[in-house]
């Protein structure tokens, strides 16, 4: 017997295979190089802008007319606390009287803060400049390092922080416990248990129960989480609630998607042993189905919620929960260090997640 050579076991192709596939590759050619332009992908523009990268990281240096106008901020600080409060004794004052004339409150609220400001005690004065002088310059200098550290905000973050894992908790939960039968529905072999015959009517309600809970789970994961908790948030308001439909209804289409189509692809013998042997649809399911698709769901549901872990962080932008909301609001009142350090919290628990989920994966897989 001859060894055969690579060459002699390669199928060889016709002419008008080697033509389409020439075609095919250089069509794939020409629409990357579109797309590379197009996106203005450019590694050296990335490296020019290294500096900018690392004031943003890390912040700038304070200049001189930073320092002034720092220093005349702090210097107005006093006068605007005493203001505020001279008011709202006068306002007080004048709604207990019932005499609430606007102009005469803006008269007596300035006289008073006058003379509170001009009998000041000059240490709690200065101290209170000291300490605004210092809060303007550290926002001047802006970037994410190092981060905020005090306790009084990071109980602050580990309460939304649980939120947060609360609502990817709840999301994924539902999402699994409403994909499981769905994906059955999804797939055909598990339709023809449950729907059995050769009749053209049945295969026909097969085809269109198929056919109709596909298109639900495309619905489904068609729409991104962001999306749908801004529709949720404008339904029934804010709060966690709506972050939980949101990641419930777009982890079930992709989590039916994936079912359905690893119980297409399961081993076709052991579930004809199991009908041969008598059992019912149900028991066939039970005991042939879902122990060979038991390590992907188990895999790809603990792969969803660590998805989700960090979906639900993003959610909070547009006020479904969680600590995202924090970090909107404080990007938006330019308060990088506390957001470092929220993005600090949320590495460490991603981190322990999947270190937990990977600890769980092991058993089923």
């Amino acid at each position: 017997m001859t060894d055969l050579t690579l060459d002699q076991l390669t199928p060889r192709r016709t002419l008008s295979q080697r033509v389409l596939l020439g075609t095919l590759s250089m069509l794939a050619v020409a629409v990357l190089v579109i797309t590379y332009i197009w996106c203005g992908i450019d590694p050296i523009k990335l490296y020019e802008k290294r500096q900018n990268a690392a004031e943003y990281l890390f912040g700038h240096s304070v200049t001189e007319s930073d320092k002034t106008a720092a220093l005349e901020q702090a210097a107005r600080l006093p006068a605007i606390i005493i203001r505020q409060e001279a008011m709202t004794e006068v306002r007080n004052q004048m709604k207990a009287s019932g005499n609430m004339d606007f102009t005469e409150m803006t008269r007596k609220g300035n006289e008073l803060a006058e003379k509170r400001l001009a009998t000041m005690d000059p240490v709690t004065k200065q101290q209170i400049i000291n300490e605004e002088y210092e809060r303007v310059i550290d926002e001047k200098r802006g970037g994410f390092f190092p981060p905020e550290m005090r306790t009084g905000p990071l109980l602050q973050y580990t309460k939304a922080l649980i939120e947060t894992l609360a609502i990817a908790v709840w999301g994924t939960l539902l999402a699994f416990v409403a994909s499981i039968p769905a994906s059955m529905f999804a797939a055909r072999n598990t339709l023809k248990l449950m729907i059995p015959g050769s009749s053209p009517m049945r295969k026909k309600l097969r085809r269109t129960i198929q056919f109709s809970m596909r298109r639900l789970l495309d619905f489904c994961r068609g729409f991104n989480e962001f999306v749908m908790a801004l529709i949720f948030v404008a339904v029934i308001g804010l709060g966690p609630y709506a972050g939980v439909l949101a990641l419930a209804i777009h982890s079930f289409g992709i989590l039916g998607k994936v079912f359905s189509e690893g119980i297409e692809a399961i081993e076709p013998g052991q579930v004809e042993a199991v009908e041969a042997s008598g059992a019912s649809s149900v028991q066939a399911i039970a005991f042939s189905v879902l122990p060979q698709i038991m390590p992907l769901i188990a895999s790809y549901s603990l792969l969803r919620f660590e998805t989700n872990v960090r979906s639900a962080t993003i959610l909070g932008f547009v006020g479904a929960g969680g600590l995202g909301f924090l970090i909107f609001d404080k990007l938006n009142g330019y308060l990088y260090r506390e957001v470092c350090t929220m993005m600090i919290l949320v590495i460490l628990m991603v981190t322990i997640i999947d270190y937990l989920c990977g600890t769980i994966r092991q058993k089923f897989v």
